[in-house]
């Protein structure tokens, strides 16, 4: 056995990257529907806060600013759709 060929199976790897849809998505969407006239900054120190302890070796990327982004502009759905 090859080192490299220790991993999780594509179902299992699936599921990692789904759960961590969801970690993400719920932290954006909780934070859109509590914060009124929030800005980019707060949204995107708020988002890192929920979720940085949730990550083996988190580190926010350009992604979390597109969302923080969202927030402030009121751009993010809260009400489930």
């Amino acid at each position: 056995m090859d080192i490299s060929d220790i991993r999780w199976n594509e179902p299992a790897r699936q599921k990692i990257l789904d759960d961590a849809d969801n970690v993400l998505r719920e932290a954006v969407v909780a934070i859109a529907r509590e914060s009124d006239d929030i800005s980019s900054d707060e949204a995107f120190a708020q988002i890192n806060a929920r979720i940085k302890d949730r990550f083996i070796d988190y580190e926010p990327g350009p992604d979390i600013r597109t969302y923080a982004d969202a927030i402030a502009a009121g751009e993010v759905p809260t009400d489930g759709g």
